[in-house]
């Protein structure tokens, strides 16, 4: 694998990976899934980083899976080994720092894992989005089926999987798959700007662990989850009140607005 494959960049404590296999539509090869894991394993123990993003070289996002790397898999390969060995999925939400999807074009099946996997979802205008696993024959394995139907809810979720149609990047803003829809030329900077609003503390990590431990279990152990990791947690009043007064002067300037 080419290291141009895939490309990293550090500025301000935001690290962005950007997908550059534009002639294969960005199609993860395993060498560019075990790579895309290291980075991320990286960026956790990395203290100069607080955020992440992903993103890719247009035209596409990613096509996800390499599959004609896989249709040369050895006929003895097992269905594990020959199209998922690494889970980017997996690795994305293991993460506690946050990562966020700056998706430039098509996120097709394992890019539309990806992107599920990320904090949050920023989309160009020309992206679009589909599930065509079972086109292909396959069913999801990076966490596909648990996720979309928590995005846009059960129903698009069965509509999504079972045709493999594409949904819009406006659409997609409409049903919940994405936070933002800006122009495409702005992708880059609005989700940079984006990431250098998330503050660099821990109470960062520790908010989205309560998210998505919080979100498989009732509303009640939801609530007592949180109310345990706050009683256990220690308690600053003074930085408290000097951050108040920060994020109170913060709020009096108004961000800078997405198309959509």
């Amino acid at each position: 694998m080419s290291a141009d494959h895939i490309l990293v960049e550090d500025a301000g404590g935001i690290r962005t990976i950007t997908l550059n296999r534009p002639e294969r539509k960005n199609a993860l090869t395993e060498e560019m899934r075990q790579r895309f894991c290291g980075l991320l394993s990286a960026a956790e123990r990395d203290s100069a980083v607080r955020a992440l993003i992903v993103t890719a070289t247009d035209p596409v996002f990613t096509a996800g899976v390499d599959f004609n790397e896989v249709a040369r898999q050895a006929p003895s390969a097992g269905t594990y080994d020959a199209q998922f060995a690494v889970n980017p999925g997996s690795a994305l939400r293991a993460m506690s720092k946050p990562v966020i999807a700056a998706v430039n074009g098509a996120c097709v099946s394992g890019g539309l894992e990806i992107a599920l996997s990320c904090a949050f979802i920023v989309a160009s205008e020309r992206a679009r989005f589909a599930d065509t696993h079972a086109r292909l024959g396959v069913v999801a394995m990076w966490g596909l089926t648990a996720l979309l139907p928590r995005a846009v809810g059960i129903r698009k979720a069965r509509e999504m999987s079972v045709t493999g149609n594409f949904v819009a990047a406006d659409d997609a803003l409409r049903i919940g798959l994405v936070n933002h829809v800006v122009a495409h030329d702005d992708l880059g900077p609005f989700t940079r700007a984006l990431a250098g609003q998330i503050p660099d503390l821990p109470s960062v990590s520790e908010t989205l662990l309560l998210y998505a431990r919080g979100h498989s279990v009732s509303l009640a152990d939801a609530l007592a989850l949180e109310a345990q990791h706050t009683a256990r947690r220690g308690f600053d009043a003074a930085a408290f009140g000097e951050r108040g007064r920060d994020t109170a002067a913060r709020h009096k300037t108004v961000p800078g607005k997405p198309r959509k």
